[in-house]
């Protein structure tokens, strides 16, 4: 079987699009977090994060365009599939992309707290699962940080206004 060629350029692109819907995250105070799912050089699906919005842990945006995906596809198999996503996936969405067979994971930040795709742990290759994804990290890197620590910073100052000293309630 020929390796598929990978287009850092279509990376980049794709990466673009996610980066639009995690702006949409932002503008509705959500953590900016936006994914694609590629099949064939299309996107198949778009999503960003709905947690608040949906009031639903799960809602991230890798699980909710992964259901699009499969939707899209007709199958629950996403074999022939690549996830783009602004933020390293958290292990419940690791978890599901396993689970759902995607040939690959593109991000931009990593999360070497909680991210489920070698920051804090590998989940996505993880040598007894049915299942390993070929990972690419650091795409648009950047752009993918700024808007992270964008929001992260407005929100400590909406929770902590300046002059609001701790304990002074």
């Amino acid at each position: 079987m020929e390796e598929p060629i990978i287009d850092l350029h279509s990376d980049a692109h794709f990466m673009g699009e996610a980066l639009r819907q995690a702006t949409r995250a932002y503008a509705a105070e959500e953590v900016p977090v936006g994914a694609v799912i590629v099949r064939g050089g299309r996107i198949i699906a778009r999503a960003w994060n709905q947690v608040e919005l949906l009031k639903d842990a799960t809602a991230h945006a890798e699980m909710l365009a992964l259901t699009q995906a499969q939707e899209a596809v007709g199958d629950w198999r996403l074999t022939d599939c690549t996830l783009y996503v602004t933020k390293e996936p958290c292990p419940m969405c690791a978890g599901a992309v396993v689970h759902t067979r995607l040939a690959r994971v593109v991000f931009g930040a990593s999360d070497p707290k909680g991210g489920a795709a070698g920051g804090a742990l590998n989940l996505l290759q993880f040598p007894t699962l049915n299942h390993r994804c070929e990972i690419t990290a650091g795409v648009r890197l950047e752009e993918c940080r700024a808007l992270l620590q964008s929001f992260f910073a407005e929100q400590r100052l909406k929770n902590n206004p300046p002059g609001n000293k701790p304990g002074s309630n």
